[in-house]
């Protein structure tokens, strides 16, 4: 039978295509038209002289949606939202932080105007640091809020109390859902009612942890009316309805919605709980045509749900369960492979490997997993990245989108269950133009449905890789040892 095609909504099946090739379409900053001076001197300082295809294409669409300034979209009309799918490492970040800082640079009373929210502590701090190097000197006042700091200490930061009243002092909030939720509900003072930008950041891990309650609940903070705190009146939003000449006449901040992944779903059905405003999609994901000798043209890889970084090789190991932790020590010993990043599908498995790679010896391993305190997690990727730790043992939770610098290999130890899980993981390396290359050592039981998992996704150029048992056997004795020496301890 026929397959059924789903039915796009006209904005999923016809995006705005971004360049996938980054390295042959940077665009100098100069040529990105719109974008302040002052921003152009902060970028060239932190020695940036070109934007990524996403960013060349995503800055002026949002400078774009408030070239009136933040109190009205384009021509008085409401700002479309916006959605952004694009690999790992292709620059997502700074795409929303340089509009948002521009639009805000002439804002003359302090709001909560842009709020962004992330679902780990690593990756809001990632963000939050990019966003005060862009505001610097500029008098908006970034805040971050991800239970880091005691929750007294996060509310003395978010707003202060005078005798007028309460006043915010935070321009940009960048926030954590659970951690966010709790203000919305417990903190006085902290009002989204002038909230213009929602930034979602991997948002379809926003959208299927649950936090889309998260969601739902700035979204009612933004529309609710202030109880007689005698603010301006003029500017109470009520949510969008039909247009009216009542409700023409007084000017509402729009509320806008800024949605980016490396892996945004394309289900409508998830898309729809986001309740999105005649959305844009920008994306580098798209099945190229190819013609044929007769002429015609055939959609080549129309399952290509997916773009992986350019520069990323891609192989797998058959093995059995006994030969995974030889097989590991013969990457890193044998092979000398450097700044290896290693997944596991547990916090568990990951604490296991460390202090069996450990007590083998000769390689300096560390984990990263939720079990370390956030000051332990950022020293190790400070340790990883100057080189001083050759191997990092890690879950999916703690890594995801976070940034580590110069990350040759990823090893997947435990094939992910998930496609999602695979692309985020082996983004780790390949970044920013660079190459790399994943390894992911698969059970003979898990082939078949491991490698059907990456072609349903259009993923076809991963290479198999066998090692023979002979590489491992110098290993086994040590390796005996180092077992022995792990069940002592663990007594």
């Amino acid at each position: 039978s026929p397959q059924v095609q789903p039915f796009l909504p006209q904005w999923l099946a016809q995006p705005k295509r971004v360049q996938k090739r980054i390295k042959d379409n940077l665009c100098p900053i100069r040529d990105v038209p719109g974008i302040h001076p002052r921003l152009l001197k902060k970028l060239q300082m932190n020695g940036i002289e070109s934007f990524f295809p996403v960013q060349a294409e995503v800055i002026p669409a949002i400078l774009q949606s408030a070239s009136n300034g933040y109190l009205l979209g384009r021509g008085g009309y409401r700002p479309k939202d916006i959605c952004v799918s694009a690999p790992t490492g292709s620059g997502k970040t700074l795409a929303f932080v340089i509009p948002i800082v521009q639009v805000l640079l002439d804002r003359v009373v302090c709001h909560v105007r842009a709020l962004v929210v992330l679902p780990t502590k690593e990756l809001a701090q990632q963000v939050s640091k990019v966003f005060n190097i862009y505001t610097d000197g500029t008098g908006l006042k970034v805040v971050l809020i991800t239970g880091q700091k005691s929750f007294a200490k996060e509310q003395e930061m978010l707003v202060q109390k005078k005798v007028t009243g309460y006043c915010s002092l935070a321009d940009i909030v960048v926030a954590t859902p659970g951690r966010l939720t709790d203000h919305i509900r417990q903190t006085p003072g902290f009002s989204l009612t002038q909230l213009r930008f929602l930034i979602v950041d991997e948002a379809d891990r926003m959208i299927d942890d649950m936090h889309q309650n998260c969601l739902n609940e700035i979204v009612k903070a933004a529309f609710q009316v202030e109880n007689g705190s005698g603010s301006n009146v003029l500017f109470q939003r009520t949510k969008p309805g039909p247009l009216t000449a009542g409700s023409s006449c007084s000017p509402q901040i729009p509320l806008q919605k800024l949605l980016f992944s490396a892996t945004l779903t394309q289900d409508p059905e998830k898309l729809q709980q986001l309740d999105l405003f005649q959305p844009r999609l920008f994306t580098s994901v798209y099945s190229e045509k190819k013609t044929l000798r007769d002429g015609t043209e055939t959609e080549q890889d129309a399952a290509n749900k997916y773009t992986l970084p350019e520069g990323l090789s891609q192989c797998y190991v058959p093995c059995d369960l006994n030969s995974k932790p030889l097989l590991l020590l013969y990457f890193m010993l044998t092979m000398k492979f450097t700044r290896v990043l290693c997944f596991t599908n547990s916090r568990e498995a990951s604490h296991r490997l460390f202090l069996l790679v450990q007590a083998f010896g000769g390689v300096t391993v560390a984990e990263f997993s939720s079990r370390l305190a956030p000051s332990e997690r950022r020293r190790t990727i400070k340790e990883f990245e100057q080189g001083k730790i050759q191997l990092l043992i890690s879950t999916d939770a703690t890594a995801r989108g976070i940034d580590v610098q110069g990350v040759n290999y990823v090893i997947n130890y435990d094939t992910p269950q998930f496609i999602r899980t695979y692309i985020h993981r082996v983004g780790r390396t390949a970044r920013a133009g660079k190459v790399g290359v994943a390894f992911s050592l698969v059970l003979r039981i898990q082939e078949r449905r491991f490698l059907r998992m990456l072609r349903d996704a259009g993923i076809q150029d991963i290479k198999k890789h066998p090692v023979k048992g002979n590489s491992l056997k110098p290993l086994v004795q040590q390796y005996e040892g180092a077992l022995c020496k792990l069940e002592k301890t663990v007594k």
